[in-house]
C-alpha cells in the first residue's frame, strides 16, 4: 500500500512542501492526493457514507467521523483524503445546526442552546491536546493513523454494545477524559465519545447537542489550520461536490434527533456498536495481513 506520508516526514509546520502529498510514489510525476482517482463504484460508496456521516452527526450531536471513518477507510485507505472533507462538512453543518438550534431555544426556553461557562472550561484544558494530537496526525504514516482509528473504534464498540459507556465520576477523570479526548480528536477526528462521557455529565439535555457542536467547530478549525499551514490539499471539490449527500443525512439527523429527545437510544447505539466492531475487525485484519 502506497503511503501519502513519507518515511521521514517533515518536521511539523513547516514550509509548505508537497512532495510528501503523491497518490503514487512509483508515478513519474507527483500529483497531490484527491480522490479523482476512484472509481464510479468506489465514489458512490463514498458518498453513501457521508450521507450515513451526516445523520449521525445531527442526530446525535457526534459521531460523524467515528461513525464514517471505519466505513471510508474499507473503500480506500487515506485517512488524510477524508479527514478534510469530513472537517469542511461539520463546519458547515455545525454552525447552521447551532445558529437553527438558538433561535428555537430563544423563541421557547428564552435561554442560549449552548452551555458558554462549561464550554470555555472545557476549553482550557483541551486545547494543549488538541494541539499535540494535530501534529500527530500530520506526522503518522497512512497504515499507523488506520490502525489507531480501528483500533479505538474497537474499543468504543463494546462499550456501546453492552450500554458500558466510558463513563467520568469525578473532576479528575474529567480531565483526563477530556485531556485524551482533545488529542485524540487531534489524531483522527474520532476523540468525540470520551469528551462526550464528561459533556453529558454537566450539561443540561436541552443544550447538549448545540454546546457539542460548537466545541466541534472550535476543534476542528484548529486541525483545518493545520491542513492549510503544512499545504495538505482540503478536497473542497470534492467536499462541494459531496455535499448535497451529507445534507441529506443531515435532514434526516434532525428527525432522529427530535425521535430521541423522547427516547433512549440504548437500541440504536448497540446496533451502532456491533456494526462498528465487525467493521473495526475487517480493518484491522486488513492492515495486518
Amino acid at each position: 500500500m502506497d503511503l501519502c506520508v513519507p518515511q521521514n516526514p517533515l518536521p511539523p509546520f513547516k514550509a509548505r512542501d508537497r512532495s510528501h502529498l503523491t497518490t503514487n510514489k512509483d508515478s513519474k510525476t507527483d500529483t497531490i492526493e484527491t480522490m479523482d482517482s476512484l472509481t464510479l463504484t468506489q465514489y458512490a460508496l463514498v458518498a453513501l457514507v457521508f450521507i450515513w456521516s451526516g445523520f449521525v452527526r445531527s442526530g446525535l450531536g457526534f459521531g460523524g467521523a467515528v461513525l464514517s471513518l471505519p466505513f471510508l477507510l474499507l473503500i480506500d485507505e487515506r485517512p488524510q483524503v477524508y479527514l478534510p472533507i469530513i472537517s469542511v462538512h461539520l463546519l458547515l453543518f455545525g454552525c447552521l445546526t447551532v445558529w437553527q438550534g438558538h433561535r428555537q431555544s430563544k423563541a421557547v426556553q428564552g435561554e442560549s442552546s449552548v452551555d458558554w461557562g462549561f464550554l470555555k472550561k472545557s476549553l482550557a484544558i483541551m486545547l494543549l491536546p488538541k494541539l499535540a494530537g494535530v501534529i500527530g496526525l500530520v506526522t503518522l504514516p497512512n497504515d499507523i493513523l488506520s490502525a489507531l482509528v480501528f483500533a479505538i473504534v474497537f474499543a468504543y464498540s463494546l462499550g456501546y454494545i453492552f450500554n458500558k459507556p466510558f463513563k467520568s465520576n469525578n473532576s479528575a477523570v474529567d480531565i483526563i477524559f477530556l485531556a485524551l479526548g482533545a488529542y485524540i480528536s487531534g489524531t483522527s477526528l474520532i476523540g468525540a465519545p470520551l469528551i462526550i462521557t464528561v459533556f453529558a455529565s454537566h450539561v443540561k439535555k436541552e443544550q447538549l447537542r448545540d454546546t457539542l457542536f460548537v466545541l466541534w467547530v472550535i476543534l476542528v478549525s484548529i486541525k483545518m489550520a493545520a491542513f492549510i499551514w503544512v499545504g495538505m490539499d482540503l478536497q473542497l471539490k470534492h467536499a462541494a461536490i459531496l455535499l448535497p449527500a451529507a445534507g441529506l443525512g443531515h435532514w434526516l439527523g434532525l428527525k432522529l434527533h427530535k425521535h430521541l429527545q423522547q427516547t433512549e437510544p440504548v437500541v440504536f447505539f448497540r446496533v451502532i456498536g456491533s456494526a462498528l466492531l465487525a467493521i473495526s475487525c475487517i480493518g484491522l485484519l486488513r492492515l495486518l495481513s
